[in-house]
């Protein structure tokens, strides 16, 4: 769902432009192909809409986001160069530092049936490593990539996330099917460890890691998304349910659900000097698939 301050943006837009929405700069693209947001805070897709999709779009985004220097709910933030509060030192911000830092745009790509967005931190945000975002957006699929790369001199663990907010009918109605089986760390409970029963349904509050890098498809009800990834062995699934932040209206929580491409305390990146590595989600219709 979108917010209808950026709603107004888009349906103004003709082709592509660059605006301000909540005080940041946005990248729109409203096309043949479909439509897509992107703050330049964070490199952070905001809003993705396939030409042939009739609803509001694939991604959740609230309509309250935090004042700046804070961070945008919503979309798909970027974690990096760590997820949660999993900072090798112990300090800094929650998910890392690359979703308050200032993005430039590298390039954009364009193409018959999409574009391709290029963008890179404006400030060097680690000692060793430097990560590049790359957003593929076409009629048919949201594609997000993150590269990162050692340009430093002694090892690094890299822990990241593509930590993505999914439009829902409802999240009650929500239904994960790959995850049958699979060990995953309960985070509600210290990080105890269990093995999912059947598919994922979703009945209260969960946080949890599955380990496990299998494509998953999100069913609502009303739409069939299927999800795969690279690089990644951490499936994410989150929602708080009635537990909601303050930047999230009571009225839209149960609009979403967190199912996110990552790198965690499951299988932490070590990156050697020289190496990169590619983290990439990408989200398609599964009546889309051919």
């Amino acid at each position: 769902m979108i917010p209808d301050s950026l709603r107004k943006l888009l349906d103004a837009t003709q082709g592509q432009r660059e605006a301000e929405w909540q005080e940041r700069r946005v990248l729109l693209f409203n096309t043949d192909w479909g439509e897509l947001a992107v703050s330049l805070q964070g490199a952070q897709v905001l809003h993705f809409q396939p030409s042939a999709e009739r609803s509001d779009g694939w991604l959740w985004l609230t309509p309250t986001p935090q004042a700046l220097p804070g961070t945008i709910r919503g979309g798909i933030p970027v974690c990096w160069p760590w997820f949660a509060d999993e900072a090798p030192d112990g300090r800094g911000p929650m998910h890392g530092t690359a979703r308050q830092a200032e993005w430039r745009l590298d390039g954009i790509d364009e193409e018959d049936e999409g574009v391709e967005v290029h963008l890179s931190p404006t400030t060097r945000l680690d000692e060793q490593l430097t990560p590049r975002v790359m957003i593929h957006a076409s009629a048919r699929r949201l594609h997000v990539e993150l590269i990162t790369e050692h340009r430093g001199e002694t090892p690094v663990k890299l822990t990241a996330a593509l930590h993505s907010y999914l439009s829902v009918a409802h999240t009650y109605q929500c239904r994960i099917e790959g995850l049958a089986g699979a060990r995953y760390l309960d985070k509600r409970r210290d990080f105890s460890e269990a093995h999912q029963q059947g598919e994922l349904g979703v009945r209260g509050p969960l946080d949890r890691i599955y380990e496990s890098n299998r494509p998953l498809v999100l069913d609502d009800g009303a739409r069939r998304l299927q999800i795969t990834k690279q690089g990644s062995d951490s499936t994410v699934v989150w929602h708080p349910d009635t537990e909601l932040p303050g930047d999230t209206p009571a009225d839209i929580g149960s609009r979403f659900l967190c199912v996110e491409a990552a790198c965690t305390r499951v299988d932490p990146v070590w990156l050697v000097p020289g190496a990169q590595h590619l983290l990439a989600t990408t989200l398609t219709r599964e009546d889309m698939l051919q």
